[in-house]
């Protein structure tokens, strides 16, 4: 693909996720403004939903902390994937931020002196099909802050992973603000897991995980979470999560990786056919 059809390809997804809440996320919430009853948590699902439209319809940032960008490859077979495509993504990233005037974020991690654009995190999958599908997950630092690991025995049982995501989220509490969406990743090492759960988050929220096991266990998770009485921006209520999203891959006999990662009610995602 020609470069420079590729950066305007690029600036779309960086201006589509930072102004466009992705539409199952914003059903979710009107749906959990529908459901509930508590009048605080009522009030603040309803400034979500108002936030939203008008960050849509100003083109303005649907919040003040406009993410880290995270990109996502998933390339299908027979596709070339080269050192010059992810230079092009990441110097289009950069123009896109500037181009739609979102804050620079960006910052050295020993000297913290200066703010820009340059520098994102991308992950390479390889798919089945023939094309190749880049998403942008913008993620903003409140919640990736809570994000958690822990390196279980293989001996564990499944309750003490719930309890390990439970208390995670509880721990993560009003300031990673919530309604969340929690990625969970099982398997793999330290650092494969927590890319899965970071993974998870791309996911569509409406669609049901095709792995019957996990589907229970997401299922059941949900619902704990939610008893937590957390509530949107911790006001208390029904939804403190509003979905639970679980991908697992083999791991060694010896060991068990569970990694936490969540998306504040913003989780913005925007995706591009090649």
């Amino acid at each position: 693909m020609n470069k420079n059809l590729l950066k305007k390809k690029i600036d779309e997804l960086v201006y589509r996720s930072a102004f466009e809440l992705p539409e199952d996320v914003l059903l979710a919430i009107v749906s959990a403004y529908r459901k509930e009853t508590n009048p605080k948590a009522k009030d603040v699902l309803k400034m979500i939903i108002d936030n939203a439209k008008s960050a849509k319809d100003n083109q303005l940032a649907i919040c003040q902390d406009t993410g880290f960008p995270v990109i996502f490859i998933e390339a299908g077979k027979n596709v070339k994937i080269t050192r010059s495509l992810i230079e092009t993504i990441e110097k289009g990233v950069a123009l896109g931020y500037k181009s739609n005037s979102l804050r620079a974020s960006v910052v050295d991690p020993v000297q913290r002196s200066v703010f820009g654009f340059d520098g994102l995190v991308w992950h390479l999958r390889f798919t089945k099909n023939n094309k190749t599908k880049i998403t942008l997950l913008p993620k903003g630092f409140g919640s990736e802050n809570k994000s958690a690991l822990r390196m279980f025995d293989p001996t564990a049982d499944w309750k003490e992973i719930e309890q390990f995501v439970v208390d995670s989220v509880k721990q993560a509490g009003p300031s990673a603000c919530p309604p969340f969406v929690v990625g969970i990743g099982i398997g793999g090492t330290a650092d494969e897991c927590l890319s899965l759960a970071k993974e998870s988050l791309l996911s569509d929220i409406r669609i049901l995980n095709p792995d019957t096991v996990l589907r229970k266990h997401e299922k059941n998770l949900l619902q704990k979470i939610n008893a937590l009485n957390l509530g949107p921006m911790g006001f208390g209520g029904k939804t403190t999560a509003l979905a639970v999203r679980i991908k697992k891959a083999p791991t060694h006999i010896a060991g068990l990786p569970v990694g936490l990662n969540i998306s504040c009610h913003a989780l913005r995602r925007a995706s591009v056919v090649l």
